[in-house]
């Protein structure tokens, strides 16, 4: 039993070590576990954690075709907000909004190209939003 909990514990250790000397695919799986925990925690009460939102209510993005399309077209929504949701602009930096938009553009069978910091800065500058943390009340949410 000890020798076999060992060997468990020894193979854990070689994974951590493995993902930790591979920088992209640490990266990777640290951005992917970004963006999980942004979608839950900001999206998630609304969408669901599975992405599938609530008929009628709250859209699905899992298989959505506008969540998978233009890419400034998706970050516009977090940025200015879109019907009932409010916008993201002040409580979500450029690096969360690309993250999590990332995060969902690519879970739930959705396949599409994620957003950079930049893609997202170069957009809120283009559609005249304040830089995050400019505002005088930040975190609207």
């Amino acid at each position: 039993m000890r020798d076999t909990l060992i060997k468990a514990v020894m193979a854990i250790v070689a994974t951590v070590l493995a993902a930790a000397s591979s920088p992209s695919r640490a990266q990777d799986a640290g951005a992917a576990l970004d963006g999980k925990a942004l979608f839950l925690k900001n999206c998630a009460a609304c969408h669901q954690p599975t992405g599938k939102g609530i008929p009628g209510a709250f859209p699905a993005l899992a298989g959505n075709k506008f969540v998978q399309g233009k890419n400034t077209d998706v970050a516009t929504v977090l940025l200015k907000g879109r019907g009932g949701m409010p916008d993201f602009s002040e409580s979500l930096s450029d690096r969360d909004i690309a993250t999590v938009l990332t995060f969902v553009r690519s879970n739930w069978g959705n396949k599409a190209d994620g957003l950079t910091e930049a893609d997202v800065g170069a957009l809120r500058t283009a559609l005249g939003v304040d830089a995050f943390g400019d505002a005088s009340m930040s975190n609207k949410h």
